[in-house]
């Protein structure tokens, strides 16, 4: 009989919280690295992460804390990264731990700024993990839902189908139903871009366009997203399925959606960075526009996206939000 592979989470956010809280349905022992010290006592005492998702109780002798990335790298087999992607490179440089031979699960929904790589590729390319050892976690998928035990749905993607069928049914439970790809870089591209489109929601709400622009603008979203994965990896895949089309309605809709928060905040008139105090959490659609509209722009492989010019010129050129959007509205179809 097989020695259970050992699991552990990389991040002490919302969504990292929910994926341990999934994985504790289904392991014994889930391990789970956070940068705080006072988040592990605290988790320690009273048995919840005291900054995100706080109405979920662990029982912590199924945890393995630890506030040392070494140390859980070296303890783990699978090692689920979900660290917001501004901060990956900053505490991925205190990795010293092989982890050549792990199989690395990405739920960062971005690309590494320093690198301008996904995850994935960042994994491969800096530690020499092969492909077919990297999966990635797609929704669509709030945490707040998980924390309320609503019926969710995952998509998990690796080129190896049996570690992709074997981390979807350690993510499974009643209330989280599964189902697995071997689109990996097409739904880590996909769960980067669908944050960017839930800002522009976010910014058309908050500027006061209403149901009827906003059906259309999603629908120019999903053809931009098309466009732009195509580009980058062409590969058969169906783009209205969950993992792409889902992830990106619940994303440019949901009041959960942090993305369209700060979109939000944004078309009210909110500076950038007054925007970003004020939630208190990382909107990861910031840091991917920028990313995004630098890949297209330095391809050769260059793809109409207008939805991704307008936040950028927004969030980074300091325009006009009402402007911006009035010119939108004559590329839209």
């Amino acid at each position: 009989m097989e020695t259970p592979l050992k699991y552990a989470v990389f991040g002490a956010g919302s969504w990292a919280t929910a994926i341990v809280k999934m994985l504790c349905e289904n392991l014994d022992e889930v391990g789970w690295y956070m940068r705080s010290v006072y988040i592990k006592e605290h988790l320690l005492k009273e048995d919840h992460n005291p900054s995100y998702l706080s109405s979920v109780e662990f029982d912590t002798a199924q945890l393995k804390l630890s506030n040392d990335i070494n140390d859980m790298a070296k303890w783990a087999d699978v090692l689920i990264f979900v660290i917001p992607s501004a901060f990956m490179y900053s505490e991925l440089e205190k990795l010293t731990a092989d982890i050549s031979n792990k199989t690395i699960v990405s739920a960062v929904k971005g690309i590494i700024p320093e690198s301008g790589l996904l995850v994935g590729e960042h994994f491969h390319d800096v530690y020499k993990i092969p492909f077919e050892n990297i999966a990635v976690i797609a929704g669509p998928c709030h945490a707040e839902e998980v924390a309320l035990e609503r019926l969710s749905y995952l998509t998990i993607s690796c080129a190896d189908s049996k570690k992709a069928k074997a981390i979807a049914k350690n993510l499974s439970s009643d209330y989280i139903q599964t189902k697995t790809s071997d689109d990996v870089i097409g739904t880590e591209y996909a769960v980067m871009l669908k944050n960017i489109y839930a800002i522009a929601a976010g910014i058309a709400h908050g500027l006061g366009y209403g149901d009827n622009f906003q059906s259309v603008l999603m629908s120019n979203a999903i053809r931009e997203m098309k466009r732009f994965i195509k580009k980058r990896h062409k590969m058969k895949r169906n783009i209205n399925n969950s993992a792409y089309l889902g992830d990106l309605l619940v994303t440019g809709y949901s009041t959960f959606s942090r993305n369209r928060m700060f979109g939000n905040m944004i078309g009210k008139g909110y500076t950038v960075k007054s925007a970003q105090m004020e939630m208190n959490m990382v909107a990861e659609g910031y840091y991917a526009t920028k990313s995004a509209h630098l890949l297209n722009e330095q391809s050769k492989k260059k793809t109409r996206t207008p939805i991704i010019n307008a936040v950028y010129d927004v969030l980074y050129q300091g325009k006009n939000p009402k402007k911006v959007f009035n010119k939108l509205t004559e590329k839209l179809d």
